[in-house]
């Protein structure tokens, strides 16, 4: 009954907009926002709407016409819920995004020191993810190296990094799976910073299942020039990300001209016969079921591009 009355609400948004919806997209039931790209919310987003039971939470999200989803903590989850989870989105046809790949509990492992321990971590998380990807029909998992060793020349540390990215790729390469390396700005000692940086790692490790997580929240931070950045390293590109700097909420609460960026990956993707999914990872910026009816009127703004 929530949900219904929800969507209720978004259409009366959808009606007044009317915000140039392009005539070729495909057409999507009534009902539902007809979006040219795959958004992929997350758990929590659309709770005061769709109730806190994850299951209910995805029907709500193909009921707002989101195509994917994104999980960070599924390795977390129990087995069976993964395995409902995996069910319920196939049904829906919503594509699963990421989820990151963990380190066993140890947070602070880093690849950059080259120790076989932290390596062994790493490649037991890889071998699990397979298994979580096959439960919930995904390709892409988040890899983070870890800090820098900074008792080390950056050259050693990224040979280290890039010798242990190769043994995972071993691992999931049999099975089409792609890790997705994410360059952060949440610390001045994370080893992995920059599209650049990650675009040589992932030329080093040559294999399709090392590519980039190109978060534009993190690269508006950290290096800015979004769009140049995103031609640079388009070929190592498999994911993105979304969150609007400052304060990482939705696209239009902050600098980030993201009907820009969507219009400009959309035609470059169109023309390199690629798709990508876009994870929703940012909070709302206001709480409430307002707060979330104002998140979906944010992406059917940013969305409604023309090309």
């Amino acid at each position: 009954m929530i949900r219904r009355n929800f969507v209720k609400t978004a259409l009366s948004l959808t009606a007044t907009a009317a915000l140039g919806i392009d005539s070729m997209a495909t057409p999507q039931p009534a009902g539902k926002h007809s979006f040219k790209l795959k958004y992929g919310p997350h758990i929590g987003m659309f709770q005061n709407s769709a109730g806190k039971d994850p299951i209910d939470q995805l029907k709500f999200m193909a009921d707002m016409g989101f195509t994917a989803f994104e999980d960070n903590g599924m390795m977390g989850r129990p087995v069976e819920l993964q395995t409902q989870m995996g069910e319920t989105m196939t049904k829906l046809g919503i594509t699963m995004g990421v989820f990151v790949i963990d380190k066993g509990g140890n947070s602070q492992n880093t690849l950059a020191a080259g120790k076989k321990g932290n390596v062994d971590i790493f490649l037991d998380g890889c071998k699990r993810a397979v298994e979580v990807a096959k439960r919930t029909n995904t390709k892409w998992m988040t890899v983070v190296p870890g800090d820098f060793e900074r008792n080390l020349p950056i050259g050693i540390q990224t040979g280290h990094v890039i010798d242990a990215l190769r043994r995972g790729a071993e691992i999931f390469e049999p099975h089409g799976l792609v890790m997705v390396l994410e360059p952060l700005s949440d610390s001045p000692n994370l080893f992995l910073q920059t599209s650049d940086q990650t675009y040589e790692i992932c030329r080093g490790v040559n294999s399709p299942a090392c590519k980039i997580l190109f978060d534009i929240y993190h690269m508006q931070k950290t290096e800015g020039h979004i769009i140049p950045h995103i031609d640079w390293c388009w070929d190592e590109i498999a994911y993105f990300q979304i969150g609007d700097n400052p304060g990482r909420k939705e696209p239009t609460t902050g600098e980030i001209n993201y009907k820009n960026v969507f219009k400009h990956i959309y035609k470059k993707a169109q023309a390199s016969n690629k798709t990508f999914v876009f994870g929703m990872e940012h909070g709302n910026s206001m709480p409430g079921k307002e707060g979330e009816e104002a998140l979906i009127k944010a992406y059917v703004e940013s969305d409604s591009f023309t090309v």
